[in-house]
């Protein structure tokens, strides 16, 4: 459309010049002595036109040549920084596509033509990683100078994660202790680090802050925040003065969690605390009854069982029919010797839910009240009820022979 009013537009100026060429009788005189030159108006117009044609061209000829040198580097800078760009983008997508090999070749190609040289170094780094070339994977990262400011947190990150999957987190921490802004992701990898180095009082100290970034979910947080509990509870096991004191300064709502306190209470009772042992696990049930923490009230036999009597004998007239409670009471009337007392509760647990637990408790109670067939059948139906549970659990499958 453009072309075409431009065509337009000249022609109409030539049909005008036309014209008033035609309308005028004037003339042009040109003296240069001897010579005189007469020309009309018209023709002395169209060869001014065609001078000032003539000279723009020669003009324009003579700016191109002496500009020729600089433009040919501009169209040879823009051509490799063209390539470059398509090396770089060829590096990531082969990345991505889990092309590794290619995708380290391209990205070391894009460093050297200069195409984000601190980017693909570490592209090209995460992909020698990924082939386990670590000798490579170091080069390149070394690439990533101090001089690249902008890049130094990238730079660290990717360190720290690639020295966290070879489980290198002392030195992945070391790292991220440089880092110039915690991020959510660097505050994921620090917490992803203490897990493995058991740094469990970082951990703790760590998820308040991803808690309210809320980087995970409530569950998932809850989750970590115990198992880090448990894991500094059985660190701070080493005496019973430590572990009273980290007892003591735990929250409330942890000493009531089933896990942590039955990870107390076994604490407690390997360093013959029976006593604190058995009131960690009283407080934890009146708080939240559970089957597994209350299996364990009666396995440190301390001074106080006919305390721990009383108080199991009140929690069965809410939970009659509670088979681990009746367990538990069989047991404690075994250690306090009341035989007959003791062989009710068992037998009444195993009517309930036979265990493998019930059957050796009982077959031990015969064996000490002198009745030795009792127990081989109590043995033998213990026996039965494992390899019954053991066949579930494996489908019946055997290893096979090395």
């Amino acid at each position: 459309m453009r072309w075409l009013l431009w065509i337009i537009m000249l022609a109409a100026a030539a049909v005008g010049l036309v014209l008033a060429a035609r309308a005028s009788t004037g003339y042009v005189l040109l003296v240069m002595p001897p010579y005189r030159v007469e020309l009309s108006i018209a023709f002395a117009a169209l060869c001014g036109i065609a001078g000032l044609i003539a000279g723009y061209l020669a003009v324009r000829a003579l700016v191109v040549t002496v500009t020729m040198p600089s433009r040919v580097r501009a169209f040879q800078q823009r051509r490799a920084q063209n390539k470059a760009r398509e090396t770089f983008a060829e590096a990531l997508r082969n990345y991505f596509e889990g092309r590794l090999g290619k995708a380290q070749r391209a990205a070391a190609e894009a460093m050297k033509l200069g195409e984000q040289p601190a980017l693909a170094a570490v592209l090209a780094a995460r992909a020698a990683h990924g082939m386990r070339d670590y000798g490579a994977r170091d080069l390149y990262l070394a690439g990533v100078t101090e001089a690249d400011e902008q890049y130094r947190g990238l730079h660290l990150l990717a360190q720290a994660e690639m020295l966290l999957d070879e489980r290198r987190y002392h030195d992945a921490l070391h790292l991220l202790e440089q880092m110039p802004d915690k991020h959510t992701a660097a505050l994921r990898m620090e917490l992803r680090a203490h897990q493995l180095a058991r740094n469990w009082d970082e951990v703790l100290r760590l998820l308040p802050q991803l808690e309210k970034r809320k980087v995970f979910e409530p569950p998932v947080v809850d989750q970590i925040r115990r198992h880090a509990y448990i894991e500094n509870l059985k660190r701070k096991a080493l005496d019973a003065t430590t572990l009273r004191e980290y007892w003591a300064k735990m929250p409330a709502e942890r000493k009531r969690d089933p896990r942590v306190a039955a990870t107390a209470a076994q604490c407690f009772a390997a360093l013959g605390g029976c006593t604190e042992s058995h009131r960690i696990i009283e407080e934890a049930l009146e708080a939240q009854w559970d089957s597994g923490l209350l299996a364990l009230y009666s396995e440190c036999a301390g001074d106080g069982v006919t305390q721990q009597l009383e108080r199991a004998e009140s929690w069965l007239r809410s939970r009659p029919r509670d088979a681990v409670l009746l367990l538990v009471l069989g047991r404690l009337c075994a250690q306090q010797g009341l035989w007959g007392k003791a062989q009710s509760y068992l037998e009444a647990s195993l009517s309930i839910e036979p265990t493998y637990s019930a059957h050796l408790e009982l077959a031990r109670l015969h064996e000490s009240t002198g009745k030795p067939e009792a127990a081989a059948a109590q043995y033998r139906e213990a026996l039965s009820l494992t390899l019954s549970q053991l066949k579930q659990l494996t489908g019946g499958r055997r290893r096979p022979a090395i």
